[in-house]
């Protein structure tokens, strides 16, 4: 299998499109790695939502992204029938690589399924012990060695860290006057510390940040009374194209995180504009920051005021070598087809059950699109 093409499906949430249209870590890796796969000539089938693009052959159980959808009522009903329309065609793949989480475990368990899941998301809820004992045999891959350490026993093939295109973010040399907040606002990502630092430095502070559903009660009682402060100004959520300046222009970005998060996109992103990180020691921050090369890690408040004055001598120039060297999308790409072809070699593929059938999908059905995007 070695060298050779291979025939792979990308299984997506269907919560944001593949590209998201705004925030999405999840599906803006899944795009990342599925438009590297074709590019180095792999036939890749891309499960998604409707309005994805992509130069993948595109199966949408759904015509649009749930999270942008006011219409969806029950997510979970689109999510089941991508499911039942990878099964009809699940023969077809040489690979099957999930990154929706556990919900496929039942139809892999049942099924001569080639596969493996990435786990996207962090596995310290006490919820999911009693799940991935009963499935502990699935093959996954990690996104952290960090992210594992709830789950150590589970069928781990791997870690595989995300990537970006190469030329997606354009180095930017110069800094500029502000330091930089891009994410989500929840108490886990930091906001509120991120607010504090840039009072104690001195330094203006942009945050763009997407507030979800849920996060609108701490954002109006929490943050918003903190927003008024001649140093800090809100941008709100902004797009892709926007980011390049926003992070590029920064001094650093501030990512005082307070939860073992898995990864963290947009400290490579910073990366690769040149721009310095200043995080909090928790998760996989250790793993991504190079210290004193591409950013510092820092465990308090007082410690990441002292790192902003440091991080003035930090070489803008070796964050974006330490991003052209570990978190580009071909190194992702060529990491996850190690783990296919390895699985694929030693079968490590699930003992069928009871196999379900493996009829086609009908031409007819109005939510499925066999096209190119």
């Amino acid at each position: 299998m070695e060298g050779k093409a291979m025939k792979i499906a990308q299984v997506a949430p269907l919560y944001e499109s593949v590209p998201p249209k705004m925030y999405g870590g999840t599906e803006r890796v899944v795009s990342y790695l599925t438009e590297e796969l074709v590019r180095q000539g792999h036939d890749v089938t891309l499960f998604a939502s409707g309005d994805s693009v992509t130069s993948a052959r595109l199966v949408a159980p759904c015509r649009q992204a749930l999270r942008l959808n006011d219409g969806c009522l029950d997510p979970l009903a689109h999510h089941v029938l991508m499911l039942e329309l990878l099964s009809q065609v699940a023969d077809n793949f040489d690979m099957i690589h999930f990154h929706c989480d556990y919900i496929h475990f039942p139809l892999s368990r049942r099924r001569r399924l080639p596969h493996v899941s990435t786990l996207h998301g962090r596995l310290d809820s006490p919820d999911l012990v009693s799940l991935y004992r009963e499935f502990v045999e699935m093959p996954v891959i990690s996104i952290s060695d960090s992210q594992r350490t709830p789950v150590p026993w589970l069928n781990w093939q791997g870690t595989v860290y995300h990537g970006l295109p190469l030329d997606l973010y354009k180095f930017q040399g110069q800094a500029g006057t502000y330091l930089a907040f891009l994410g989500r606002i929840c108490a886990d990502k930091g906001i509120v510390e991120a607010i504090e630092i840039a009072k104690k430095a001195g330094i203006p502070l942009r945050i763009s940040a997407k507030v979800d559903r849920g996060d609108r009660e701490y954002f109006k009682g929490v943050v918003e009374p903190l927003l008024g402060h001649p140093l800090i100004q809100f941008v709100g959520e902004i797009s892709e194209s926007e980011k390049n300046e926003f992070l590029g222009s920064a001094i650093a970005l501030l990512t005082p995180i307070n939860w073992p998060e898995p990864f963290g996109m947009v400290m490579i992103e910073a990366m690769a504009c040149g721009t310095p990180v200043v995080a909090f020691r928790r998760g996989s921050v250790p793993e991504v920051i190079d210290e004193g090369r591409s950013g510092f890690i820092v465990s308090s408040v007082d410690e990441a005021v002292a790192a902003i004055k440091k991080g003035r001598l930090v070489s803008r120039m070796s964050c974006r070598e330490s991003f052209e060297r570990r978190f580009t999308a071909c190194r992702m790409a060529r990491d996850y087809l190690k783990n296919y072809e390895r699985l694929l070699e030693s079968n490590n593929t699930i003992t069928a059950m009871d196999p379900v059938g493996t009829s086609g999908p009908e031409e007819s059905a109005p939510w499925t699109m066999t096209s190119s995007a």
